[in-house]
C-alpha cells in the first residue's frame, strides 16, 4: 500500500513486523499515545523492549536527574541518552540482531481551563543499519487542538509518524517531512524546529530543512544561530528583549551594519535594556527569498552564511506583514520589550492603508495589534531618490490624514527616529551591489563588510567569479 493511505495503525504493524527493528519508550506528561498505538496495531512483542512513563515530576527526577524546566530539549536530550544506553546495557546480544531506537517526548498538553499553548519535544535515537552508530532527530511541536484528548490523539499519530520515517524515508527529506506530518493538518500542529544530526546525517544542512518547514507551511518561523544549529524561537529568545531587522540581506552591506549597530546603541539606551538580555535576530521573509515565483535554496544559503560570518541570529518566517511578526513575537517574549529596525522607506509601507485591505479595521487595527504590545520602532533615514536630500520622519510623506496618527505613535514612544548614523553609507543599496557584483565591476567591495567581500569572493557567491 502506498504512504500516502496508510493508517496510523498500518504504519505501527509495518515497524512491529519489520524483524530487526528494536527499542523503548519514555513519555512524560500528556504525550502517552504514542507506545499505546504500538500496542493496539498487534505484533509489539517482538519491537518493544519496555516502555516507562514518569508522570509525577519527582519520579522523573528519580530516573533523568533534577530539572528546573521538564519540558524542554534539555530534558528530551536526557531522556534519550537514559532510555537507550539503558536498553544498550540490559540486552547487549540482541543489538547483534536488531537495531536499537529509544523513541522519547516531554509534553505540556492543553490545562483543564485552557489557558496554556500545548506543546512539547519529541524525539528518537536509532540506529540506521544493524550495529552502527546512533542517530538522532529531534522537533519541537505546538499543539493546537481544543481539548486534551485531541492533542494526545495528534502526539500519538505523530509519535508513530516520526518512528516510521526514521527507518523508511531518512534518505529523502521531503518524503520524511511528508511522512512526519501525514494526517496532521496545520490546524492540529505546528513543527517549529526539526534537527537530523548523527554519522547517517552528515550531509544533512538542518537550515535547510527549517527553510523546507516554513515553506511547506508547516510552521510561519523558524531560528538557527551562527554556528548553523536550528533553534526553536521560543527557547532561544526565553526572556529576552528582542530587537528585530527584517531585510534582504541581499547582500549584507555597510549600511544594514549602521543600522543594526545605532539600533542597538538606541535600544540599550531603553529603561531595563542590558546586553546579556538581548538577543539580535535578523529576519528574511519567504517573499524575500523568492526568485522567478520559486524559492531559491541556495540564493537562501547564500544569505544565511553571509549573516552567520557576522556572528547574527537569523529567521525566516511567513509573516509578510509587521503587525504579524511583532504578535508572533510577542507571544515569546511575554512582556520583554521588542524593537524593530526599519528603513523610511519601510515605514512608509507600513503607513500604507491598501497593506491592510484584507483586516475589517484596515490599518487602525494592523496598528493596534502591531504596537499594542510592548513594541518600538526604530526609524533609519535615507536618500531621497528624487532629489538627493535627506529623508527622515521629520520630511517623511504621508497622506495628511496620517501625519497625527505619526505624531500620536511619536508621542507615546511606539516610533522613533535613530539621530545617529553614518551619512557617508546611505547611498549604499543592496540591488546596486548585486549588479556590481555580477557584472564583475570594480568598487562594489568599498559597500560591504569586509568579511562579507571575503565570503562572497571565497565560496563566489552571488554570482561572483573569481578572475
Amino acid at each position: 500500500m502506498s504512504e500516502d493511505r496508510l493508517t496510523t495503525e498500518e504504519k505501527a504493524l509495518n515497524i512491529n513486523l519489520t524483524s530487526d527493528i528494536y527499542g523503548c519508550f519514555a513519555e512524560i506528561g500528556a504525550g502517552q499515545e504514542v507506545a499505546a498505538n504500538f500496542f493496539k496495531a498487534g505484533g509489539s512483542s517482538g519491537t518493544i523492549a519496555f516502555t516507562r512513563s514518569a508522570y509525577d515530576m519527582k519520579v522523573s527526577d528519580s530516573m533523568y536527574g533534577a530539572a528546573s524546566r521538564y519540558v524542554c530539549e534539555e530534558r528530551l536530550e536526557t531522556m534519550l541518552t537514559a532510555e537507550y544506553d539503558s536498553l544498550k546495557a540490559i540486552l547487549p546480544t540482541k543489538n547483534k540482531e536488531a537495531r536499537f531506537f529509544a523513541f522519547c517526548n516531554t509534553v505540556e498538553a492543553l490545562n483543564y481551563h485552557k489557558t496554556n499553548q500545548g506543546h512539547g519535544w519529541i524525539g528518537i535515537r536509532f540506529q540506521r543499519t544493524l550495529g552502527g552508530r546512533s542517530n538522532d532527530i529531534i522537533l519541537h511541536v505546538k499543539l493546537h487542538d481544543n481539548s486534551h484528548k485531541s492533542q494526545q490523539e495528534s502526539l500519538g499519530i505523530l509519535g508513530v509518524n516520526l518512528i516510521h520515517a526514521a527507518f523508511f524515508h531518512c534518505t529523502d527529506m521531503d518524503d520524511f517531512i511528508t511522512s512526519l506530518v501525514m494526517r496532521l493538518p496545520r490546524d492540529k500542529m505546528e513543527i517549529d524546529m526539526l534537527r537530523f544530526s548523527g554519522p547517517d546525517f552528515e550531509d544533512i544542512d538542518n537550515r535547510v530543512v527549517a527553510l523546507n518547514l516554513v515553506k511547506r507551511g508547516i510552521t510561519d518561523a523558524t531560528m538557527f544561530d551562527l554556528a548553523k544549529n536550528v533553534l526553536q524561537p521560543a527557547t532561544a529568545l526565553y526572556k529576552k528583549h528582542i530587537l528585530l531587522m527584517r531585510g534582504r540581506f541581499r547582500p549584507v552591506t555597510k549600511v544594514h551594519i549602521d543600522m543594526i549597530e545605532q539600533g542597538k546603541k538606541a535600544f540599550l539606551a531603553e529603561k531595563g535594556i542590558k546586553e546579556e538580555n538581548l538577543e539580535v535576530v535578523f529576519e528574511l521573509t519567504l517573499k524575500d527569498l523568492t526568485a522567478d515565483g520559486k524559492i531559491s535554496v541556495k540564493d537562501f544559503m547564500d544569505r544565511a552564511e553571509l549573516l552567520g560570518s557576522l556572528g547574527y541570529t537569523v529567521m525566516i518566517s511567513n509573516y509578510l506583514k509587521h503587525y504579524k511578526m511583532v504578535e508572533y513575537l510577542s507571544s515569546i517574549s511575554r512582556g520583554k520589550l521588542i524593537g524593530v529596525i526599519v528603513g523610511i522607506y519601510n515605514l512608509n509601507t507600513i503607513f500604507d492603508e491598501r497593506y491592510y485591505d484584507n483586516l475589517p479595521g484596515g490599518l487602525l487595527e494592523a496598528f493596534g495589534r502591531g504596537f499594542g504590545h510592548a513594541v518600538k520602532m526604530y526609524v533609519y533615514p535615507a536618500i531621497n531618490v528624487e532629489d538627493g536630500a535627506l529623508y527622515d520622519l521629520s520630511n517623511i510623506k504621508l497622506p495628511n490624514h496620517l501625519y497625527s496618527l505619526l505624531q500620536f505613535m511619536q508621542d507615546n514612544g511606539k516610533i522613533s527616529a535613530l539621530k545617529e548614523y553614518d551619512q557617508s553609507l546611505l547611498h549604499i543599496m543592496s540591488d546596486d551591489v548585486l549588479s556590481k557584483i555580477k557584472m564583475g565591476a570594480a568598487h562594489w567591495e568599498d559597500d560591504v563588510p569586509y568579511e562579507v567581500v571575503q565570503a562572497i569572493k571565497f565560496f563566489e557567491l552571488f554570482g561572483y567569479h573569481k578572475n
